[in-house]
């Protein structure tokens, strides 16, 4: 996948949306504890579907998430923005309080929260929150736009956005690895070692013609700490921290404060890391899972 090239930051945007004409939020954002196993009904059409099948899942801690704000927007342009007064959230944030504008609905074409992720409320915490804007769903401008007001200066669950056996989609920034050679970054295969000399590197850079190389020959460069986003992810619970705890907290992340969400499968990054999630924009199945047990052994 390209670009291969780091990352400008740990807080990815995301620049399109799933279209939803319910009255809810599109998206929420937590932290990667780690991973761990647990059991359910298969209720897919694989030859052990109605059996008791065995997973892994990704617990990510998703603390309460503040909306200080919103923000219309018309052509990809911000037209105008209403903030909160409350001057506890502005100064966590760092914000000086300025003049409300006034929304309209229609002047506007996109309606998005401002939030940010209370990582003070975890067990490591940050220096800075974490900004993002997410997107209002409803059946027009002025439903979003009075929805989305009525979100100002309170806090929002997880709980709250999804439900069990969604679909969502997760978008993080995945484990830096540095600058790496073009055996490990791209998988090619090493030379004999009477080839050329040398065994780690590629064999051609390319054809006479044209004549200049092509971005897609195969160089050492950086790999990982890429903005990757994760299709079609499965939620299959929502769990308090006293369900999901194992003895002494989980590998190089701890204790989990908050709920819980039990994403099928593997996410980008190490744990710590802030993975967004937001309504898929290509599968809208909303099935809870029949769960029957989840380990408390979790997986380094």
């Amino acid at each position: 996948m390209r670009p291969r090239k780091r990352a400008e930051g740990q807080t990815p945007r995301i620049g399109v949306w799933a279209a939803s004409t319910e009255k809810r939020l599109l998206g929420f954002a937590g932290y990667k504890a780690g991973m761990t196993t647990v059991s359910y009904i298969d209720d897919s059409t694989s030859p052990n579907a109605g059996n008791e099948i065995f997973g892994a899942v990704t617990v990510l801690e998703v603390p309460p998430m503040m909306v200080y704000g919103v923000r219309g927007m018309k052509y990809g342009q911000t037209l105008a923005d209403e903030l909160t007064t409350d001057e506890k959230i502005l100064k966590i944030l760092g914000n000086k309080p300025k003049a409300k504008n006034k929304l309209e609905p229609s002047s506007v074409s996109e309606i998005f929260v401002l939030a940010y992720a209370q990582s003070h409320k975890t067990g490591f915490g940050r220096k800075h929150p974490d900004k993002m804007m997410i997107a209002v769903g409803g059946k027009d401008m002025a439903e979003k736009l009075d929805y989305a007001r009525s979100l100002v200066g309170k806090e929002i669950k997880a709980s709250e956005v999804f439900k069990p056996g969604e679909y969502v989609d997760a978008v993080a920034i995945t484990t830096g690895k540095g600058w790496q050679g073009a055996v490990k970054r791209h998988g090619i295969m090493t030379q004999r070692r009477k080839a050329t000399g040398k065994v780690r590197h590629a064999g051609t850079l390319g054809a006479w013609h044209p004549g200049y190389v092509l971005y897609t020959v195969p160089h050492a460069g950086q790999m990982g700490y890429h903005k990757r986003t994760e299709m079609n992810k499965r939620v299959m619970k929502m769990v308090e921290p006293a369900a999901i705890n194992p003895r002494g907290g989980f590998p190089h992340y701890g204790v989990v404060k908050n709920e819980c969400i039990l994403i099928k499968g593997s996410l980008n990054g190490p744990v710590k890391r802030l993975v967004r999630l937001r309504k898929a924009v290509r599968k809208s199945e909303v099935k809870a899972p029949d769960m029957r047990d989840i380990s408390l052994q979790p997986k380094n």
